[in-house]
């Protein structure tokens, strides 16, 4: 596995290899990241990886310095999974002065959510993400890039741009991998205690019981859609959470759904001092 640190140095890499195929992450690597370079194994000629703790991201009261880096034990189980070549910038080489220049999503895409609760986060993302694929795929007429569908609103803002910027980089979603219990796996999971894993699984329970509602609401969803939503969240923080938000959406917009759409249920919590994202398509 080739090792990089610069642009310049990953563009001569990859320069005469094929299409490459790219698992951009911030490390701290569990097992849905491995998922996703299998993943992209399957689909490219070349797999690419990133390690990136992008801070454009990441609010001023939230986990920057305190996030993970674990960069032998990424380092191993990207190669074993077959990685050729990781792009790992240090925080100059990806940004050599201040970003003034960004990427600001669609507000009817990104503001709500996620987005509400971490005003900033998708420009953030979007930023990082269109540097990261302006750096792996030039001078490549094809590229395909794998995101995890636990990111959904995440994966759908990244889609939207690839399609107004006319990228030629194929999206590709891979599923949420989930422990035994049904947990979706995080590399947030590891700031969990014992006991606060032990129940963590809540989240994707509740989900599972709202997604439910929704269903058995039928053609009423609309109007009961606030109900239903507000008793979610009134069980979880009864269970000693503090919700963000537990959200029927369509899987079309993640505006709040119409008779005849396609749903996601999506949540965010906080369960001690740890923040947990979770979804399901129902």
């Amino acid at each position: 596995m080739h090792i990089v640190h610069s642009i310049s140095d990953l563009r001569a890499v990859l320069g005469p290899l094929g299409r490459p195929a790219f698992v951009p992450t911030m490390g701290n690597l569990h097992d849905g990241h491995i998922a996703l370079m299998r993943r992209a194994v399957q689909l490219g000629e070349v797999p690419v990886a990133s390690i990136f703790v992008n801070r454009l991201q990441f609010l001023p009261h939230e986990d920057f310095d305190s996030y993970p880096r674990t960069w032998e034990a990424d380092c191993e189980r990207l190669a074993a999974a077959g990685c050729q070549v990781l792009f790992a910038p240090r925080e100059h080489d990806l940004y050599p002065e201040p970003q003034t220049f960004k990427v600001q999503p669609d507000p009817l895409l990104a503001d709500l959510l996620e987005g509400q609760f971490r005003p900033g986060f998708f420009t953030g993302v979007c930023t990082v993400v269109m540097k990261l694929f302006c750096a792996v795929f030039a001078g490549k007429a094809q590229g395909v890039a794998v995101f995890g569908q636990k990111d959904y609103q995440q994966l759908m803002v990244v889609r939207r741009m690839v399609q107004q910027f006319a990228l030629p980089i194929d999206i590709v979603a891979a599923p949420t991998e989930r422990a035994a219990d049904g947990l979706a796996l995080s590399s947030r999971n590891g700031y969990l205690s014992p006991a606060e894993r032990a129940q963590a699984v809540q989240l994707s329970q509740a989900l599972r019981a709202l997604g439910e509602a929704a269903r058995a609401a039928g053609e009423a969803l609309p109007a009961r859609l606030a109900d239903l939503e507000h008793a979610a969240r009134a069980q979880l923080d009864a269970s000693g959470w503090q919700t963000d938000y537990l959200a029927v959406r369509s899987r079309r917009t993640l505006q709040a759904p119409q008779p005849g759409d396609a749903l996601v249920v999506l949540g965010a919590a906080r369960l001690g001092t740890t923040r947990l994202i979770d979804n399901l398509e129902v």
